[in-house]
C-alpha cells in the first residue's frame, strides 16, 4: 500500500530550505541541460556534414592537370599536360577490379557562348561524360533519362538538362523531352531532366556524351578531367586505404606516360575526397567525445552537490534520527528516508533539464543555418538514458550519507547541538 507520510516528510524538508533545494536541483538540471544541447549540436555537425558530402559521392577520385613546374629528362617546366582518352581507358583496364564508377568529362566552349531554345537564349557550361557522371555528381532525374552507353558508340546529339535551365529557357513548356537546344547552331534532342542537391552550381549545366562533345566541338581525344569512385571496403579505414593505394598507382602511371618528374606537385592534380571524409569524420568524433566529457562532467558537478546537500541534510536531523533510532526505527527506514529525497530533488531536476533541453533542440534546432550544422537533435532514449543513470547516480549520492545516518548511535545522536 502506498504510504504518504515518508513524501509529506519530503516536502516539508524542502519547504524549509527552499533556497538550498532549488540551487541543488538547478546544478543538476543544468547538467542534463548542458548534456543533452551538446550531444544535439554534435548530431547537428554530424547532420551536416553528411548532407555536405552526400551532394558528390564520397568515394570520388578527381584527377586534372596543369602545368608542369620542373624540369624532368630535358624537358623544360611550363609544359601544359593533355589528359586523353588512352589515359582513360588505361586506367579502366589496369585498376577497374576497384572501380566502381567511372567517367570522363570534357568542358565544351561555344564559339557564340549562348544556348538557344526558339527565342530564348542563356550562357550554361556544356560538359561531355560519360554514363556514370549520374552516379557520380549524384544527379536526380526528374524526368527522361541520362546519357548511355548507346550515346557515347553512336555519337547522338543529345542533352541533359537541369530544373533551373528547363525553368528559364522553357518556362510555357509542360514536358522538355523531345525538344531541341541549340549548341552552336546544332541541334541536340533533350533526353532527360536532372536536379542536383550542389544547388545553383550544378544545375547551370547540360550534360552531353563526351564522344559527341569530343567530335563535335574539336575536342579530338582530349579529356579535362576523369573521375571514379573506390568501390567501398568494410569501413573508412580500410576504404582510405585502398583509395590512397590506388590513387599513388594512377599518379605514377600518368607521371611516367607524360614524362613529368615524380616530385612534381603541379603537373598531375588528384584529389581523393575520402581523405576530407576521414578528416571531417576524425574531427566530429572528437568534438562528440569532448561534448560527452564536458556534459558528464557537468552532471557530476550536480550529483556531487546532491550528495554535499545530504550531508548537510543528515547533520541538521542528527536529534531527529537518534530519536527515530531510540523509538525502534530500523537502519533500513533511515536509510530509505534519506535516499527518498535525494531520489527526488534528483528525478525532477533531472527530468526538468531534459525537458527544456528537448523543447529547445525542437524548436531552435530546425531554424540554424550554420555551415555544416542541420537540424541538431538527440535520439530520446539515449536522452532518457541519461536522466536513468542520473537518478542512479543521484541514488548513490544520497546513500552514502544515508548510510552514515543509520550507523549514528541514538545516544549520541541525541547529544547533538
Amino acid at each position: 500500500m502506498f504510504n504518504l507520510d515518508p513524501w509529506q516528510e519530503i516536502f516539508e524538508a524542502l519547504q524549509k530550505n527552499k533556497l538550498r533545494t532549488f540551487l541543488t536541483g538547478l546544478s543538476v538540471a543544468s547538467g542534463i541541460f548542458i548534456l543533452v544541447v551538446l550531444l544535439g549540436f554534435g548530431q547537428g555537425m554530424q547532420n551536416g556534414i553528411a548532407q555536405e558530402f552526400s551532394r558528390d559521392a564520397t568515394n570520388l577520385i578527381y584527377i586534372w592537370t596543369q602545368t608542369t613546374s620542373k624540369e624532368y629528362k630535358g624537358l623544360n617546366p611550363g609544359r601544359r599536360i593533355q589528359l586523353n582518352n588512352d589515359n582513360y581507358n588505361h586506367i579502366i583496364t589496369a585498376f577497374g577490379e576497384n572501380l566502381e564508377y567511372k567517367s570522363r568529362s570534357v568542358r565544351v566552349r561555344l564559339d557564340n557562348g549562348t544556348i538557344n531554345y526558339k527565342k530564348e537564349s542563356g550562357a550554361y557550361g556544356i560538359q561531355g561524360v560519360d554514363p556514370d557522371w549520374q552516379q557520380i555528381e549524384n544527379a536526380q532525374m526528374t524526368s527522361g533519362r541520362f546519357i548511355n552507353h548507346s550515346d557515347i558508340e553512336s555519337n547522338n546529339k543529345v542533352a541533359i538538362i537541369s530544373e533551373k535551365i528547363k525553368m528559364e529557357l522553357m518556362k510555357n513548356v509542360k514536358d522538355p523531352l523531345g525538344e531541341y537546344l541549340q549548341l552552336s547552331g546544332i541541334n541536340f534532342k533533350i533526353i532527360g531532366v536532372f536536379t542536383d542537391d550542389g544547388g545553383d552550381r550544378e544545375e547551370n549545366r547540360i550534360y552531353i556524351p563526351i564522344s559527341t562533345a569530343q567530335n563535335i566541338f574539336n575536342g579530338g581525344d582530349r579529356v579535362s578531367n576523369i573521375c571514379f569512385t573506390i568501390i567501398t571496403q568494410r569501413n573508412l579505414t580500410q576504404s582510405l586505404f585502398v583509395s590512397n593505394r590506388k590513387t599513388d598507382e594512377i599518379k605514377q602511371y600518368l607521371q611516367q606516360v607524360h614524362i613529368v618528374a615524380p616530385d612534381d606537385p603541379s603537373a598531375i592534380r588528384v584529389h581523393n575526397r575520402l581523405d576530407e571524409v576521414k578528416k571531417f569524420t576524425t574531427m566530429t568524433n572528437s568534438m562528440a567525445l569532448f561534448f560527452w566529457f564536458v556534459g558528464v562532467c557537468t552532471i557530476i558537478a550536480g550529483v556531487v552537490g546532491v550528495s554535499n546537500i545530504m550531508l548537510i541534510v543528515v547533520k541538521e536531523r542528527t536529534k531527529e534520527i537518534g530519536i527515530r533510532k531510540a523509538l525502534g526505527a530500523k537502519p533500513l527506514s533511515i536509510i530509505g528516508m534519506i535516499l527518498h529525497e535525494s531520489i527526488f530533488v534528483t528525478a525532477i531536476s533531472g527530468f526538468t533539464g531534459l525537458i527544456f533541453s528537448m523543447g529547445l533542440l525542437e524548436i531552435v534546432g530546425p531554424n540554424i543555418e550554420v555551415d555544416y550544422v542541420v537540424n541538431p537533435s538527440v535520439n530520446f532514449s539515449i536522452a532518457m538514458s541519461m536522466v536513468i543513470i542520473l537518478i542512479i547516480a543521484g541514488s548513490l549520492a544520497g546513500f552514502f550519507p544515508a548510510w552514515r545516518a543509520a550507523k549514528i548511535k541514538p545516544i549520541i545522536a541525541l547529544r547533538d547541538e
